[in-house]
């Protein structure tokens, strides 16, 4: 049997592409609510508001940032410095 290696797509994802379409998918599920009638009341706009922002601050909490240099990377700048 032969191995298939498997290239995800996502890979070229970023953090604010991701904020992009989400907020792009949320304006446009309001937009098709209002489009249908939807009786938009304080309740309902609170929960939507919570819906739109609650997972943009989880996703921009737990993305991973810049990784932390190596030994080898500092050790290797202070010798190119001196």
């Amino acid at each position: 049997m032969k191995a298939f290696k498997v290239n995800t797509m996502l890979k070229g994802l970023t953090r604010s592409k991701l904020l992009q379409i989400w907020f792009t998918v949320v304006a446009l599920v309001v937009v098709a609510g209002i489009a249908f009638g939807v009786a938009v009341t304080a309740g309902t706009a609170v929960l939507l508001l919570a819906l739109c922002l609650v997972p943009p601050v989880i996703l921009l909490l737990l993305w991973p940032g810049a990784r932390p240099q190596t030994v080898a990377e500092v050790l290797h700048d202070v010798d190119r410095n001196a």
